[in-house]
């Protein structure tokens, strides 16, 4: 049985000691084998490539989109970057000039067919639409094509036998979907024998970018898991899974997790904590796959283990975490009450404008819906409500949420001791949600007491439980 093993971008760009300590470890010979791994872009490369996903700083795809020029610029930086990161790894065996001419050939290639397009375009006959999304496809595709290659590269330097598994479909004309894209990679492999290096984003007529946007990498790792019938899926991080933020709380007051279920690592992915892609454990989670989250630099810790039906045998608080990017959407409408389909109505205009909304508050006649600040239609949807509901009061506030989570909180008084320290910290509680399934308990705070919520709680629901 093998298993299929993720690496994030940040880890890679450090794929030295990702060689030495996930790679190799303590393992000789054919224990080096029977896994596959799946590797991001190199820390940075895809924010060059599509736009920064913190600020939204437009890279080589978001000038591209807005018929800047400046894009050719953006693709020769992005194209310094790729072989300033070749450079780096010459100290560890890659082969800089197979390396460097992997690079020109894929990047002199997407050059010419951006400039085509940008000619094509003149013509008048041809929208945004018709060709935006497949450029934002093969130009995130590059990032990770380029990650495998060297590692396959490097690997072979230091006598360990490595495929370069390419599922970006470059100048392929083939429509597969998803499936097959990953059948067709891994058919022949024998794994007792090689390590198979896979790139995060596949191509398939479904468009992944179109589907999962920058949280394709895990989507594929997912599929390959799926695909091939792995006992095991394990991600590879800078950072263990731990009971709070250790950078905010300290790394002596956080526990490691060492155990917890995949609803769990939904509710985690619903605070934007990177633990797992939500879509991509379903599959994963449906075939009994577990998923094991480990620090690329703790490679001796077994991490964190996501099982299928694991439940805390005692009852406790397993995380405190949460996410502060967050605008809350109020509306007051004394016309509420008693009126069939009034929620109904309001999801719409949310649904319609493709926002997804976080958390929810009802009363009589208000309902908040708790939503990204960063959704793309957020203006244009407050606008829609205004207009479909005239006699309604609506109102936005920039929020946090800090959320109390764990697979068995079964605790009487638990809520009563989690508002109590909020209240002795002197954080105001705006509104909470608890469902009967008890599985994690959720504050709206002010978003200046996000960090101060978190050691709260912490303090008092775990390092003092």
């Amino acid at each position: 049985m093998h298993t299929v093993e993720k690496i994030g971008g940040t880890s890679m760009s450090r794929f030295g000691d990702v060689m030495k300590n996930v790679i190799v470890g303590n393992r000789k010979g054919d224990q080096l084998y029977n896994r596959i791994f799946v590797v991001s872009a190199y820390g940075g490369i895809t924010n060059m490539l599509l736009e920064d996903k913190k600020t939204g700083e437009p890279g080589i795809y978001g000038l591209f989109a807005q018929d800047d020029k400046r894009y050719l610029e953006a693709l020769e930086a992005t194209r310094v970057k790729m072989l300033e990161f070749n450079r780096s790894f010459a100290n560890i065996g890659l082969d800089l000039a197979q390396a460097d001419e992997f690079v020109n050939e894929r990047m002199d290639g997407i050059k010419v067919c951006l400039q085509d397009l940008m000619r094509l375009r003149t013509f008048g006959h041809f929208s945004h639409s018709d060709y935006l999304p497949a450029t934002r496809e093969f130009l995130s595709a590059v990032g990770e094509a380029h990650s495998a290659f060297n590692s396959v590269l490097t690997l072979l330097a230091n006598g360990i036998n490595a495929v370069f598994v390419d599922l970006t479909g470059w100048k392929e004309t083939d429509e597969l979907n998803f499936e097959a894209r990953v059948k067709q990679g891994f058919s022949g492999i024998d794994f007792a024998k090689c390590i198979p290096i896979a790139t995060g984003y596949a191509k398939c007529k479904e468009g992944i970018m179109k589907r999962f946007d920058r949280g394709y990498s895990e989507i594929t790792f997912s599929k390959i898991a799926v695909g091939t019938d792995a006992a095991e899926g394990i991600i590879h991080k800078e950072f263990h899974l731990c009971t709070g933020d250790p950078k905010l709380i300290g790394v002596d007051n956080v526990k490691i997790i060492g155990n917890t279920n995949f609803d769990i690592a939904d509710q985690l992915s619903d605070m934007d904590m990177e633990a797992i892609h939500s879509k991509a454990s379903k599959e994963m989670e449906m075939k009994q796959i577990p998923i094991r989250i480990k620090n690329c630099f703790d490679p001796e810790h077994p991490g964190t283990l996501i099982s299928h039906d694991y439940v805390s045998p005692t009852p406790r608080v397993e995380m405190i975490c949460g996410r502060k990017d967050l605008i809350a959407i109020e509306v007051h409408d004394p016309e509420m009450v008693g009126e069939p389909g009034y929620d109904y109505k309001l999801l719409k205009s949310l649904a319609d404008n493709g926002i997804n909304y976080i958390a929810k508050n009802t009363n009589a006649n208000t309902i908040t819906h708790l939503v990204p600040g960063k959704s793309k239609n957020l203006d244009k949807c407050i606008a829609d409500l205004k207009h479909r509901f005239p006699a309604a009061t609506i109102a936005t506030q920039e929020v946090g949420i800090v959320s109390v989570i764990g697979s068995n909180m079964k605790i009487p008084g638990v809520l009563a001791k989690a508002a109590k320290s909020l209240a002795d910290a002197g954080i105001n509680v705006l509104a909470l949600d608890q469902s009967m399934r008890q599985v994690n308990i959720q504050f709206i705070v002010e978003r200046q007491d996000f960090g101060a919520s978190q050691i709260a709680l912490h303090r008092t629901l775990v390092e003092n439980q």
